[in-house]
């Protein structure tokens, strides 16, 4: 399990000092997420100068590699109004958690390929309540 730079345990559904699998504190944003085998895990290092120096126009760019990813395999991905990530219907398949320095990134994204969804039971996936993690395959 990662979790975010301003994240609380609060979304930690056990013992942060037991926890069932290692538990890590990151650099990246965003809250608590499992990752593991059978993820597509991409973390770009671009300089934004290049680009646009925006990290909402960077963490937009990101979804949309998700989305044509999916797409490839015949899954139709879509994002959620004021929520960061890709959705298969009303579950998460790719979170994103992003870290720029000097306009440079760092960190990215996931995209639940195959792997196993019960790590997801022990947390809330992104803080988010009420939404469960999800696979294409």
């Amino acid at each position: 399990y990662t979790l975010g730079a301003g994240s609380t345990t609060e979304n930690l559904l056990f013992d942060e000092e037991d926890p069932p699998l290692p538990l890590y504190r990151t650099e990246r944003g965003g809250e608590v997420t499992y990752h593991g085998p059978g993820q597509l895990v991409l973390y770009p290092i671009l300089d934004l100068r290049s680009f646009e120096q925006d990290l909402h126009w960077y963490m937009r760019s990101l979804e949309e590699v998700a989305l044509q990813v999916l797409l490839s395999f015949g899954v139709e991905g879509h994002r959620v109004e004021g929520m960061t990530g890709v959705w298969v219907g009303d579950a998460k398949v790719a979170a994103l958690g992003v870290r720029g320095r000097r306009w440079v990134t760092y960190h990215g994204l996931a995209i639940n390929v195959c792997c196993d969804l019960g790590p997801f039971e022990d947390i809330v996936p992104c803080g988010i309540q009420g939404r469960r993690g999800t696979r294409p395959a």
